[in-house]
């Protein structure tokens, strides 16, 4: 991930009224990891997989306060059920900020189908998301993220690619 969009995901964070981080760590987000762990205005959260994030961050809605669940598009698939229950069943929002593994240009065998699965699952549990490839981008999308989120109860998604994260 570029210095340029890690720091950018930071305003868009802090512009959006983001306290809290809930993440799995990733090797396309290592700069991230620690850039949060060291802002003083954001607690962070490791988490062992993606649902129990999403948990986390539903339980942070429900507190007043605005939390990101940060991870690689191959924990989406493991986050369904939590996401399922808590947006389509008590419109509990989770924004979710993704780096894009397996997309065009990917070069590990193992990460394909982290892209090829992304998309439909995302359209599959009707969670808006932008797929975001510039810098200049970050930012707003981010704020743009939490606006749609929190006017409409539901999920939406960031999924960063292209040589913001490689």
């Amino acid at each position: 991930m570029t210095p340029g969009a890690v720091d950018a995901v930071l305003r868009g964070l802090k512009k959006a009224g983001v306290s809290v981080a809930c993440y799995l760590p990733d090797s396309l987000f290592k700069p991230l990891y620690p850039a949060l762990d060291a802002d003083p205005d954001i607690r962070t959260i490791p988490v062992t997989n993606e649902g129990e994030g999403a948990a986390i961050c539903g339980g942070v809605f429900l507190s007043g306060k605005r939390a990101v669940l940060v991870m690689e598009n191959s924990g989406l698939r493991a986050s369904v059920e939590p996401l399922a229950r808590m947006g389509l069943g008590a419109g509990i929002p989770v924004v979710m900020l993704m780096s894009y593994r397996g997309e065009l240009g990917e070069n590990n065998w193992w990460a394909i189908p982290h892209g090829i699965t992304m998309e439909p699952v995302l359209q599959a549990l009707r969670v808006p998301y932008r797929v975001v490839r510039e810098e200049a981008e970050v930012e707003r999308s981010i704020e743009d993220a939490y606006a749609s989120a929190y006017a409409s109860y539901y999920h939406t998604a960031i999924v960063l690619g292209g040589s913001l994260v490689r």
